[in-house]
């Protein structure tokens, strides 16, 4: 089974509004690890979008794990995005009036199972945290992190509860060399030992690398070379 499987998907922001997305096929392989590239307007994020269940294509289908989300309500999207779904944004999201704990627990809040191996939420949140560099800032307040801190701590939201799929978009932007190769290494590891499937989006094409495929957009025949027949 697919992790990620779109078929012949169309998308535009209003009735007479021209296309900005076109799919005929993308297909992720589960636990393959994925490095999308495109310029800016290219349709990145609007294919991120429809991905996580916040826009709904005019033509096509989604399947995301298994599941048809293009056939789901939005409530039932937005349950399955909180409990199936990581997310890594550019823009950190983080909650201002939380701790740097309370911020990587706050998907368990909305759902999401904790990982193997862990008899809470908060004991895998402080193992996160300590992996990448923050264990003694758990009490701390976001606001008071530098920006690569703050990066960090999205970071360990989105991976906690291993979930099946993780998207980052841009989320080495704001990190030094070191900590970015640090981050890169741990979600690969994190990846692998839980059979996710990654999603990273950046314009920086060193990065591609790190990754077991790169795929570039626009581009309107998207196939997985580990995907063979499934679909």
């Amino acid at each position: 089974m697919s992790a990620l499987s779109i078929s012949d998907v169309t998308f535009s922001y209003g009735p007479r509004l021209p296309d900005v997305l076109k799919i005929q096929n993308l297909n992720l392989s589960r636990g393959e690890k994925v490095f999308l590239f495109g310029p800016s307007g290219s349709g990145k994020s609007t294919l991120l979008g429809l991905i996580g269940g916040l826009f709904t294509p005019q033509r096509g289908r989604i399947q995301v794990l298994g599941q048809d989300i293009t056939e789901m309500s939005q409530s039932q999207r937005d349950r399955f995005r909180a409990r199936e779904i990581g997310f890594i944004f550019q823009v950190f999201n983080l909650v201002p009036y939380l701790n740097v704990l309370e911020n990587v627990m706050l998907p368990a809040h909305f759902g999401r199972p904790i990982s193997q191996g862990f008899t809470s939420a908060k004991d895998e949140a402080k193992s996160l945290l300590e992996q990448l560099g923050l264990g003694l800032m758990i009490q701390k307040s976001v606001t008071e992190l530098s920006i690569g801190q703050q990066q960090r701590v999205a970071v360990a939201r989105a991976l906690l509860g291993s979930p099946g799929l993780i998207i980052a978009d841009e989320p080495t932007s704001a990190l030094d060399s070191d900590t970015r190769e640090s981050f890169l290494k741990m979600l690969a590891e994190q990846a692998k030992r839980e059979g996710s499937t990654v999603l990273f989006v950046s314009h920086d094409r060193a990065l591609a690398s790190a990754f077991d495929r790169d795929v570039a957009l626009p581009q309107i025949n998207i196939v997985s070379p580990m995907a063979g027949g499934d679909q």
